[in-house]
């Protein structure tokens, strides 16, 4: 990434930062809230609260006590019943998780209207009998039992519910903090009055109806009320008076701002809340050793050992009675276990926290986390800036984990990696933006000699080009037209014609070129020349060198039949075309060569050179492609024949040279393989000067392929040559007629 590029990307980093601190953090998105609460929930599943056993149970009315006892609602003797069996182990508390706000129809004042037509006698026995409602009263008021009722904002039951226990605050008045309804569903006068304790069952839902905190104070008009865990927690200690601490009280750290409560005093414990006054469920999920269903009680089964000193909740955990609750660790729940729950987290002082100034060191942290990946990520690719934002958000997660399950506080690190991520996606548009605009450099650069697939290739990855020049093995190959000239000077009057079918050829075989993955650097006139393994590695560059030369072949004699097939263009003049070819592999310089303004992606070097003086040899050697030794060596299987040992200007040593015939299925034909084995003793006898050996074997080659009598003659011309003049030297007649010139 360029300089400029860069400073405007961190800018441009800097300015989402800034803006995902001042757009996220005033508004507080719901749905963050939401996601932060559900990250929460996985921190509890990760690592439960363990259960211990205390002495709190919760007494189930469930669906196999009503099988046994009959449906809800009970008599309220029958519910007067379940308390005095408890009563009678002496527990600590025993709290209603309902609201019995109604008069029991089954009470015989109520029942005696509708027997109208009973006997007298029936009418004054039932008139006899004690109101089912009295009886719950005085069961109630013989048992350390705290009743419940329901905040209401629509109207409820018309008065306040009555308090039990009287307030003290340490600091801000905490009526401003906790939640608060306009009135409340009661239970009746008479049994709220004979209760021990009175508190809220309200547990604070979120919208996807997750219980995840339980207010442990509400208020109602002016005035405070304590919940029904808190008041189960006063009654069972016989405290009288609550104490709540706020900001502004001693020891309190809120410079100078109303930050909320931060705890309440029952009795001889302190339970340590939000600043709403709530405490957070640390949830163990389902306990069965918490919970005794009813008709256990009512029977006599469970011994009066096992609820002494308890504190003790009774609900209704059948289904379809509506008060069942999601948890962070549980889909239905009984909402009475969650009352339990919170007595067992005070009483065991383990507490879930979301310290006040959690936002702060989140905000704190966002910001450092921000900050270094403004200024860190346009400097790394794409894979380091994924490895780098992936690294911080870890390492807040990380830190999360730590504080709850070390410290049981509540840090969320939602806020901190979404500007991250926004940071990140930011980093990685503008990355995309810079790598675009090179792909758009790198195609315009090259798709004029590169296949469209190798350019788009280097747009993908640039880093593969390496411009300026490095040293590489590379094949190379040159293709020429054999008699141009000669149909050049008969076409002169018609060159629009010459120019269509020179285009036609050279399209052609530069298709052939890039189907194999090569380059077609330059076309010389009439002359195309090509090369494999730059810019893009190829390590199989002779082999398809080869196979494009075949190609090639292939490709112009389709051409030459479609010409045949085409009227005459320019009387008197055939559009046969024949082609020469030359391969040949070795070291050279490939990169950009020019200056500023011109440039060229082009190959330097001798190997370079001696290929394009094979494509002349094919000429001499009447055969159509012509390979050097490196080649063959390299691409060994393919059907190839040694022609000779040339000399190349500038060099002492001879060269060998090899004639292309076919690929691999013909260089593996046994036919074949024999034919070359004569050949190679022809050129063993010609070298050693035995001439009449030497025609002898040129005479049984000629019938592999008739196609090849232009090499034999070649050979016997020389023959014939050295016969009337024998050479001086093994060099020279390796030499003779063979001598490559510049």
């Amino acid at each position: 990434m360029s300089g400029r590029w860069r400073n405007m990307a961190v800018s441009l980093l800097v300015l989402a930062l800034g803006v995902g601190i001042r757009v996220l953090l005033p508004s507080d998105p719901p749905v963050l809230r939401e996601l932060e609460a559900r990250y929460f929930d996985v921190l509890q599943e990760l690592k439960p609260r363990d259960y211990q056993a205390l002495p709190v149970r919760v007494v189930d009315i469930d669906d196999a006590t009503l099988e046994k006892l009959g449906q809800w609602p009970w008599p309220r003797t029958l519910l007067a019943q379940l308390i005095d069996r408890l009563n009678q182990a002496q527990p600590a508390a025993v709290a209603l998780d309902m609201v019995l706000a109604e008069p029991d129809r089954t009470s015989p004042k109520r029942v005696l209207p509708e027997l109208s037509q009973a006997p007298d006698a029936v009418g004054a026995w039932l008139g006899g009998l004690p109101d089912h409602d009295r009886v719950l009263a005085e069961t109630i008021a013989a048992a350390p039992v705290v009743t419940g009722f329901a905040l209401s904002q629509t109207g409820g039951s018309g008065r306040l519910p009555e308090a039990k226990a009287g307030w003290s605050r340490a600091g801000d008045d905490p009526a401003q903090f906790v939640p608060r309804a306009d009135s409340a569903a009661t239970d009746l006068p008479e049994l709220e009055a004979a209760a021990s304790g009175n508190g809220s069952l309200d547990l604070v839902l979120g919208k996807d109806r997750i219980v995840r905190r339980v207010p442990l104070i509400v208020g109602i008009g002016d005035a405070l009320y304590p919940s029904l865990s808190a008041e189960a927690l006063r009654v069972a200690q016989r405290a009288n008076t609550y104490i709540v601490k706020a900001s502004g009280a001693s020891g309190v750290v809120s410079f100078g701002k109303k930050t909320g409560i931060t705890g309440v005093r029952i009795g001889a414990v302190t339970a340590e809340t939000d600043a709403s006054g709530s405490l957070w469920l640390y949830d163990t999920g389902r306990i069965a050793e918490r919970t005794i269903p009813a008709w256990r009680v009512l029977d006599g089964s469970v011994p009066a050992d096992a609820l002494r000193g308890n504190i003790i909740f009774i609900g209704i955990g059948a289904a379809g009675l509506t008060d069942l609750r999601a948890t962070p660790l549980s889909a239905s729940v009984p909402g009475v276990e969650v009352h339990a729950q919170i007595v067992e987290q005070t009483l065991l002082q383990n507490f879930l926290r979301r310290p006040d100034w959690a936002p702060g060191a989140e905000l704190l942290y966002m910001v450092a986390l921000g900050l270094t990946l403004a200024l860190g990520l346009p400097r790394f690719g794409p894979a380091a800036s994924a490895i780098f934002g992936g690294a911080v958000v870890a390492a807040a997660l990380g830190v999360s984990w730590y504080a709850f399950s070390q410290l049981h506080l509540l840090i969320a690190p939602i806020y901190p990696s979404l500007v991250a991520l926004c940071v990140y996606l930011t980093a990685s548009l503008l990355n995309q933006l810079e790598t675009e605009r090179e792909r758009r450099r790198v195609r315009q650069q090259f798709s004029r000699y590169l296949p469209k697939a190798l350019v788009e290739q280097l747009a993908k990855d640039p880093s593969k080009l390496r411009l300026g020049g490095e040293l590489r093995q590379m094949t190379f190959l040159f293709s020429d037209l054999r008699g141009f000239t000669t149909i050049a000077e008969r076409c002169k009057a018609h060159p629009e014609a010459l120019t269509d079918v020179v285009n036609r050829f050279l399209g052609r075989m530069s298709m052939e070129v890039h189907a194999s993955g090569g380059i077609v650097d330059k076309y010389i006139g009439d002359c195309i020349m090509a090369f494999w393994n730059a810019p893009l590695k190829d390590t199989e560059h002779a082999v398809h060198a080869l196979d494009a030369a075949l190609a090639m072949r292939r490709s112009l004699k389709e051409l030459n039949e479609e010409l045949a097939a085409e009227a005459p263009r320019v009387e008197g003049v055939s559009f046969r075309l024949e082609s020469g070819i030359g391969i040949n592999t070795g070291d050279c310089i490939v990169g950009n060569f020019g200056w500023e303004e011109k440039f060229d992606y082009s190959v330097l070097g001798d190997a370079v050179n001696l290929a394009s003086r094979l494509e002349g040899e094919s000429k001499n050697y009447g055969v159509p492609i012509v390979i050097g030794e490196a080649t063959e060596r390299l691409a060994s299987g393919y059907g190839t024949l040694e022609l000779d040992l040339v000399a190349v200007k500038g060099k002492r040593d001879l060269t060998r040279i090899f004639a292309l015939l076919g690929g691999p299925e013909l260089g593996s034909n046994p036919r074949f393989l024999g034919f070359r084995s004569e050949h190679q003793q022809m050129l063993g006898a010609y070298r050693a000067r035995e001439w009449r050996e030497a025609r002898s074997l040129i005479e049984r080659c000629r019938g592999f392929d008739p196609e090849l009598a232009p090499l034999y003659d070649v050979y016997l011309a020389r023959i014939a040559a050295f016969e009337r003049m024998p050479p001086a030297s093994a060099v020279e007649q390796r030499a003779v007629g063979a001598a490559i010139a510049p």
